[in-house]
Formats: structure tokens, sequence, C-alpha cells
């Protein structure tokens, strides 16, 4: 039985070693693990593995048996011999032929943000994001900076639709929207550019990347672009009433942080920029997923 010292060493440890987690889960995506593993008529041992993709025999026992560990895999023994196949999870949302996988977002969390978490210590002295100190470009455009090439404005694109396949139904279906024919979603250059006429403007995962003065800019050029009765639906990772969790949302700020100009804010947060805007009947509704709703009436 492990003493309450113990206990705290081992949870310091599980949290130090965080990173390595989420590299054994990169390295096995970039590499073509579970995509290999599908497509095979049978489960696989770790030197077919390594022969398939060109990998080093060693490293592939390794990376493979760590998987297993992290429920990614699944192996079982035929005549001592270790046979690899994927778990439920990993053939859900880690082979690209699933309806549901999220390769592409894992994609740019391992080519981008892990790189700006890098420098999270200078993001909290800074208060600023770390494209310049990760990257060597300027943030002072921020999109500048996020679609650092054309590619990667296509993995940005492809990783936000991957995460909607997966949270989109449960938002958009957190409130009755039929009041509203015509909805506009918001994106692009919309600090600028023209707004159309619509009922309801959707800004999905778009105020968090901003400041609160960026923000209320935005909603008051939506409030009067919007129809008389018409209304709003934010849809953002809520934090809890007094901004200490859930942890996911916590973390998802801290990035915000590093990434962005912005922050994810609790629900009294945004009701002090919808209000001011002229939007009111402010709604917010709990999805029991990552991201939340929330609908307001101009």
């Amino acid at each position: 039985m492990t003493s309450p010292e113990e206990q705290a060493y081992h949870l310091l440890t599980e949290y130090s070693n965080g990173f390595m987690v989420s590299q054994v889960l990169f390295a096995a995506c970039e590499l073509g693990v579970f995509d290999l593993l599908a497509e095979a008529p049978e489960p696989l041992g770790a030197a077919a593995v390594a022969a398939r993709l060109g990998t080093s025999s060693c490293g592939t026992e390794l990376l493979l048996d760590t998987c297993v560990s992290l429920k990614l895999l699944q192996v079982q023994t035929r005549r001592g011999k270790a046979l690899y196949q994927n778990t439920e999870l990993s053939s859900t949302y880690l082979v690209r032929a699933s309806l549901k996988c999220q390769a592409n977002m894992l994609r740019y969390l391992a080519r981008t943000t892990y790189l700006c978490w890098g420098h999270v210590a200078q993001a909290v002295r800074d208060g600023k994001n770390q494209y310049q100190e990760a990257f060597g470009v300027p943030s002072d455009e921020l999109f500048t900076a996020i679609y650092r090439s054309e590619g990667e404005r296509l993995q940005v694109m492809r990783g936000l639709q991957d995460v909607w396949s997966i949270s989109g139904r449960h938002v958009l279906a957190a409130f009755d929207l039929s009041p509203f024919p015509l909805i506009c979603d918001i994106g692009g250059d919309f600090f600028k550019d023209p707004l159309p006429e619509a009922d309801l403007y959707i800004l999905a995962r778009v105020l968090h990347d901003w400041t609160d003065a960026r923000c209320s800019h935005l909603l008051a050029r939506i409030h009067r672009a919007c129809k008389p009765g018409g209304g709003i639906l934010v849809i953002e990772s809520l934090l809890d009433a007094d901004g200490r969790g859930p942890l996911t949302t916590q973390l998802y700020s801290l990035n915000m942080l590093v990434q962005t100009e912005g922050r994810e804010r609790t629900p009294a947060q945004y009701l002090a920029l919808l209000a001011p805007a002229g939007f009111q009947d402010f709604q917010c509704r709990r999805t029991g997923g990552i991201y939340d709703a929330i609908l307001a009436r101009r």
C-alpha cells in the first residue's frame, strides 16, 4: 500500500510525463501505425509493422507496446509472438478511413501547437502568443501567423472539420434554431468586411481568439447587421463560473494565450460582452461535451 507522499509523487510523475504521452500519439499517427493495422487482414507483429512502415524494429516494438499501455492498440500472443491490432478508440478516431477520424487536428497539434507550448512560460511572462519564438513569425496580424503557408491553412481547416464531425451536432441541437431561416456562419476577415444580413449569426470558436475589445467590436457589427428578432449563437468551451474548471477548458485558455490574442471565458463573461453590444434574452446550454452553446437575441 502506497503512502500519501508516494501517491502525490506518482501524480506529479504522471503530470510531468504528459508530454511524452502526447508525442507517442503524434508519432504513431505520423508514421501511419493505425492505418496500417486497419488495412491489414489480420493482426501484425512488430517486425511486420516495421518492415511495412520502413522503421527500426526496436523502435517500432517500443512504440507499439506503449500504445498498448495507452489503450490505443491491443495485443495477443500466438506461439510466443506478439500480434497487434487497433482498439475501438483508435479505429474510431485515428484511422483515416473513419468518418470520425481526428488525424488532421492531431497533426496540427503536433506540428504547430506543441511547438508553441514549448514557450508557455514566456507566454505567461509576456502575456502574448509565441509565434515569433516558435517559428520566427511576427504575430501582429494573428491569422497571418497562424496560416504561415497554404498547407498550414488547409491543415487548420481540416482539423477543425475533424472536431466538428464529433462536436457539431451536440451544439447545434442545444437550441431550437427553426425560428431562424437565414443563418450566417461567421468566419474570414470579419472585422472590416461587410456582414450579410441574416436571422442568426453563428460564432463557432471565434470569440476565444480575441481580446474583449475586439470581441465587442465584432459583436456590435453583428448586432447592426442582424435582422430584428434575430439572434447570435456563440459556440465555445465554457469555463465554470469561478474560472477554475473544467481542466480541458483551462488548458484551452492557456492555449489561447500561447497561440492567439484571446482566452476561454465563463458564461458571465460572455454575457458581459453580448449585452453592451445590444443582445438580450441570454441563454446558456451545457452540452456535456467539450463545446457549449450560448444563444442571445437582438
